[in-house]
């Protein structure tokens, strides 16, 4: 498990007893830890709620030609929107470096920039974020609930799905399958 004095930049993998149906199978990337607590958004969820097209209209942003999937972030404040882009964009108004040409924009100029196809390279639209209190995502972690681990820039970008789960594990050297909800409580 890696240090958890800063999670920022860190993958957090859900495990299967998380207890949690939102979290279930879920890959976060923690975009902030801090005294104040922690805000992370899940890669993993992508939703079909609302198509990039809709959001766009929505927002009187135009039509964009290109289809950008919109993620579930998270169950906190789920009409606001983040993206999570590549390095080389940066929003003038609100760009936040998480890790090495992974940056975090909360501002609609990124979203207008999108429609316009003149946005980030590589980009990820969330809906609501993951959020912490004080201690308590470290509390989680103790109580097996989450496992940490280092993220990249490609792994962010790879495509979530169904199969990001596995693969994270898989980056930490866990065999998916050998994970059960009754692991050590023999």
């Amino acid at each position: 498990m890696s240090d958890m004095s800063d999670l920022t930049g860190q993958l957090l993998i859900a495990m299967p007893d998380i207890g949690d149906p939102r979290f279930e199978r879920s890959v976060i990337l923690v975009c902030e830890h801090s005294k104040d607590g922690t805000m992370g958004l899940i890669l993993n969820k992508p939703s079909d709620e609302i198509s990039f097209a809709e959001l766009t209209e929505q927002l009187n942003l135009g039509a964009s030609e290109r289809a950008h999937q919109v993620h579930f972030g998270g169950p906190v404040e789920m009409g606001r929107g983040f993206v999570l882009h590549s390095g080389e964009y940066v929003s003038g108004l609100s760009s936040h470096l998480v890790l090495e040409d992974v940056r975090l924009s909360a501002s609609l100029d990124v979203l207008e920039d999108m429609a316009q196809d003149t946005g980030p390279a590589r980009a990820l639209l969330m809906l609501g974020y993951t959020g912490w209190g004080v201690g308590q995502l470290e509390s989680e972690i103790l109580a097996n609930g989450w496992l940490s681990g280092p993220a990249d820039a490609e792994f962010v970008f790879s495509g979530g799905g169904e199969q990001m789960w596995s693969a994270a594990l898989k980056r930490l050297g866990i065999d998916p399958l050998l994970l059960s909800a009754a692991a050590g409580h023999a």
